[in-house]
């Protein structure tokens, strides 16, 4: 099972907590009256609209950096961006002349994730060995 990060558990809260409020709310209108549901349904709204701008206030101040994430399982190996030329895992070699880096696109924007044992890059692989005992031979 894959473990549950912070994003989904603040998804699964903010649903709940909709529910809840949405219930409470449906309540209000059949047992008292319209009314006082409209009464309570416009101070609700205006808190949570408070509340969201907050949250998103609080979000862009704590902003700075792409939120890309590099990660790798045991024994694997996990690239950000380009590799060019590189021995990467035990026992991996490159030998021979040196092959100039290409122009290439900057890496995407994305996450990058390799599983137990796993290479995983988030670019363009140039003449390189990646992975325990790869080799990279030019004479």
């Amino acid at each position: 099972m894959a473990p549950v990060g912070a994003a989904q558990v603040w998804v699964w809260v903010t649903a709940v907590a909709a529910g809840v409020v949405t219930v409470g709310l449906v309540l209000v209108m059949v047992l008292v009256d319209m009314d006082t549901a409209g009464q309570v349904a416009t101070v609700t709204g205006t808190v949570l609209s408070a509340g969201a701008l907050l949250v998103s206030v609080l979000a862009l101040a704590g902003g700075g950096g792409s939120g890309r994430t590099v990660r790798a399982g045991r024994d694997g190996i996990a690239v950000g961006g380009h590799v060019t030329g590189s021995a990467l895992g035990r026992d991996a070699k490159v030998s021979g002349a040196a092959t100039p880096p290409a122009a290439t696109a900057p890496a995407p924007d994305a996450d990058i994730r390799s599983a137990r044992g796993g290479v995983a890059t988030g670019g363009d692989v140039t003449d390189g060995a990646l992975g325990p005992g790869s080799r990279r031979d030019i004479t």
